[in-house]
């Protein structure tokens, strides 16, 4: 069992370490409904409750997933979901949408996909540039208002955006990427502002994308439809100098008689976030689950630090595209 940790000041109370769920249903390659929901399934006996999703995964397919594995078990999870992009019905995209109109459509329809009167966590998966972060934080807080709703987050959104919206209404959690590759919100203040305000912070792919499970070595460890591979860690040109960062980190883990991404896990955890490692199977959630119950000593680390100190990878954690939708 993991156990629980709170997630910000405002009383949600989650485990220590969370199921991001968007692999199931899109972005890597072998999806799997069965095995997913199962996996779903474990995470809930051995603790795991608190779930990610949004409605931009498939869009919507990854909702109905997760919908369907809980029912039943609903009071046991602590469920997160997101909006950002505007989507019809049939999942024509239309852009950014960060409208209190739309926070109000977004939400029903994801209640309708999750079957269920509530959402634990409902974030704004990315600052709309066209909408005032207070236009759409007092939109979210209508629902909170309206009991479809219990606390509010925000995702990739930088520390003065951050200040802005917490002075609207409460901000419980932020969700960035953050791992031992990707330290960003150390050096741009998001951190602090979290522990300034009483944020809690949820770091999404703090296994570096799967970089640091020791399991990729070279690009056509990926399959051929893997997203992954337009990523510039992944390029032929910078995984070799990020294979070689995971060959340390492996070491450190052996040391310690645990897997490299439990060593990595650990160290996220310890940086006092809750992660949401991502995974459709059931072998690999269980390795993860465990790495919450891994104690490390300053020793240890500093061993960390020095083996991936920040802005060790090569390459950037996005493509400039993806990036240019961050830290708004």
């Amino acid at each position: 069992m993991t156990g629980t940790r709170p997630l910000g000041s405002q009383g949600l109370v989650v485990s220590v370490e969370g199921l991001g769920c968007m692999g199931m249903s899109v972005y890597y390659s072998g999806r799997d409904d069965v095995e997913s929901t199962a996996t779903i399934h474990r995470a809930l006996d051995l603790g795991v409750t608190f779930l990610d999703t949004a409605e931009a995964y498939g869009p919507f397919t990854n909702e109905i997933l997760v919908g369907a594995a809980i029912a039943g078990r609903r009071d046991e999870v602590q469920l997160a979901t997101k909006f950002a992009t505007e989507f019809d019905d049939d999942g024509k995209s239309h852009g950014p949408n960060g409208s209190p109109e739309y926070a109000r459509r977004a939400i029903d329809r994801s209640l309708r996909h999750l079957n269920t009167d509530r959402v634990d966590l409902y974030y704004l998966h990315r600052v709309d540039p066209d909408t005032p972060i207070e236009e759409t934080v007092g939109g979210m807080a209508e629902l909170v208002t309206a009991g479809k709703v219990r606390y509010l987050g925000l995702s990739e959104a930088s520390a003065a955006t951050i200040r802005r919206a917490h002075a609207v209404h409460p901000i419980t959690a932020i969700q960035s990427e953050y791992s031992l590759f990707a330290r960003g919100p150390e050096r741009d203040g998001v951190l602090d502002a979290c522990r300034e305000l009483g944020i809690g912070f949820v770091p999404y792919s703090p296994l570096g994308r799967g970089f640091l499970t020791g399991e990729i070595t070279a690009v056509d460890d990926l399959a051929p439809d893997d997203a992954r591979r337009n990523l510039p860690w992944f390029t032929p040109e910078n995984i070799a100098h990020n294979v070689a960062i995971v060959a340390s980190l492996k070491q450190l883990a052996a040391q310690k008689g645990v897997t490299a991404s439990q060593l990595a896990l650990a160290w996220v955890i310890a940086q006092d976030t809750v992660p949401i490692p991502g995974t459709k199977r059931r072998r690999w959630l269980e390795e993860n689950a465990a790495a919450a119950a891994i104690t490390l000593t300053e020793d240890d680390l500093a061993a960390i630090d020095t083996a991936s100190p920040p802005g060790v990878t090569a390459g950037a954690r996005n493509t400039t595209q993806g990036l240019a939708t961050t830290n708004r």
